[in-house]
C-alpha cells in the first residue's frame, strides 16, 4: 500500500488515512528555538528550583502538600495546552514552569522523603528519559520540536520534558551538593558543557540531539544559578533568598513571554496535513 510522507511534520499516512488524521493534525505546539527559547527555559529552570524550595520549606507546606498543589496546577496547564491547536506563548511557558517545579519535586521526593542517592536517582531518570526517547521514535520515526503536530507526538513531548527536569535537577545537585564542586563552579561547569554541545553542533552533530543534550543540561544549569542566587552566603550562594530570586526570574519570564505573544517571533511557520 503506497504512503504519503508530508515533509514537515514528517507524518506518514496512507491515501484513505489523510482525511481522518488531518482531523487530528495541528499547528506545530512548541515555539522555535531562538535565543528567547532558552533564556526563558534557564529562567524557568531557575523557577523551578526557588519555587520549589520557597513552597516547601519558607511556607511550611511539605514536601507532599506541595508536590500536590503543583501537580494538579501543571494538570491544568496541560490541559489548557492539549485543548489549544497552536503554539500559545503564556500557557506554553506557564506549563514549562509548573513542570520544572514538579520535576525539581519528583528528585526531592525520592531523595528528601524516601532517601534514595542521588547516583541512583540520576542513574534511573537517565534510563527512564532514554526509554521514552525510544518509545517517541519507534512510533513517530521523529524526535524534532518541529513536527510536534499531533497529540500523540504532544504527549511524548511534555513526558519528555518532566524526566529532563527531574534527570537535571539529580545531576545538578549530585554536582553541587554530593560533590562538593559548590553552587558558582556549578554553574560554570554546566554552562560550558552546554557551550561544547553548542561546538559540536556547529561541526555537525544532529541538530535534533544537540537540542534534547542542551535541554537536558540548562536544568542543572538553571538549578546551579537558582540556588547560588537564593542560597544564604555561608552555603556559597548570594543570599537573594528563594522569594527575592523567583519573583525576579518570574517577572523576567512574564515581560519575555508578553514580548513573545505580541511580536510571536518564535512561531513555527508550519501548516497542518492537508490532502
Amino acid at each position: 500500500m503506497a504512503y504519503r510522507v508530508d515533509e514537515q511534520s514528517g507524518i506518514h499516512a496512507t491515501p484513505q488515512e489523510t482525511m481522518t488524521r488531518a482531523a487530528r493534525v495541528m499547528l506545530n505546539k512548541v515555539p522555535e528555538v531562538t535565543v528567547f527559547f532558552w533564556v526563558i527555559k534557564i529562567l524557568c529552570t531557575t523557577v523551578g528550583e526557588t519555587a520549589a524550595d520557597f513552597l516547601n520549606d519558607n511556607l511550611g507546606l511539605g514536601l507532599i502538600k506541595t508536590m500536590v498543589i503543583m501537580s494538579t496546577g501543571l494538570a491544568i496547564m496541560l490541559v489548557l495546552q492539549f485543548r489549544t491547536r497552536r503554539y500559545v506563548p503564556v500557557i506554553y511557558w506557564v506549563s514549562v514552569v509548573f513542570i520544572s517545579v514538579v520535576g525539581t519535586l519528583i528528585t526531592d521526593y525520592f531523595t528528601d522523603e524516601r532517601g534514595v542517592r542521588l547516583q541512583v536517582t540520576t542513574a534511573v531518570f537517565s534510563v527512564i528519559l532514554a526509554i521514552v526517547f525510544a518509545l517517541w521514535y519507534a512510533s513517530e520515526r521523529t524526535l524534532s520540536i518541529h513536527t510536534i503536530v499531533t497529540t500523540k507526538r504532544e504527549a511524548f513531548y511534555w513526558l519528555a520534558v518532566l524526566f529532563t527536569f527531574a534527570l537535571g535537577t539529580a545531576a545538578g545537585d549530585l554536582v553541587a551538593e554530593q560533590m562538593n564542586l559548590g553552587y558558582g563552579k556549578s554553574v560554570v561547569l554546566f554552562a560550558g558543557l552546554i557551550a561544547i554541545v553548542f561546538a559540536l553542533y556547529k561541526i555537525g552533530l544532529n541538530a535534533v540531539a544537540s537540542f534534547w543534550l542542551a535541554y537536558i543540561l540548562t536544568r542543572p544549569l538553571g538549578a546551579s544559578i537558582g540556588d547560588f542566587l537564593s542560597q544564604a552566603r555561608g552555603d556559597g550562594g548570594l543570599g537573594l533568598g528563594t522569594v527575592g530570586t523567583s519573583a525576579l526570574f518570574l517577572a523576567a519570564i512574564a515581560g519575555l513571554v508578553a514580548y513573545l505573544s505580541i511580536t510571536r517571533v518564535d512561531v513555527i511557520d508550519r501548516t497542518p496535513v492537508t490532502d
